[in-house]
């Protein structure tokens, strides 16, 4: 085997593993990026939805629980805000602004995403849907 044709195989086994490591690490990407963790409903009173960012301007919520402060318990409190973000729909947005400005009960539908890039929201709790109390 002379060393030309060794180097020429090398090289041919050495692009072919990069391009194999390129490919794992594309998936992982995507997979974190595209990927939901986990899927659920929280129920409260939307208090707060704002249009945010420096750059990339996304729909920040905030949702009450409802949950009761017990004094001295500072953690309590923390875990009786829920923040979120909206995926954009205008439709979506007028009915939480519509449910916050009435002091609607809401059901909101939500995804948690491993990753989320600046542009889609701030949050990793992304909601899709939503319902709202009816009396």
């Amino acid at each position: 085997m002379d060393i030309q044709n060794f180097k020429q195989k090398t090289i041919a086994m050495i692009k072919k593993i990069g391009l194999i490591i390129v490919g794992i690490l594309l998936c992982i990407v995507l997979f974190f990026t595209f990927g939901n963790y986990s899927e659920g409903d929280r129920a409260g009173t939307i208090i707060k939805l704002s249009k945010k960012g420096y750059v990339f301007k996304t729909y920040e919520g905030q949702l009450n629980l409802g949950m009761v402060y017990v004094e001295g318990s500072e953690s309590s409190v923390n875990k009786s805000l829920w923040s979120f973000s909206v995926n954009g729909d205008q439709a979506l947005i007028d009915s939480m602004n519509y449910a916050m400005l009435n002091g609607k009960r809401v059901k909101l539908h939500y995804v948690e995403k491993y990753y989320t890039a600046p542009w889609v929201s701030e949050s990793h709790y992304i909601v899709k849907s939503m319902d709202i109390e009816r009396k």
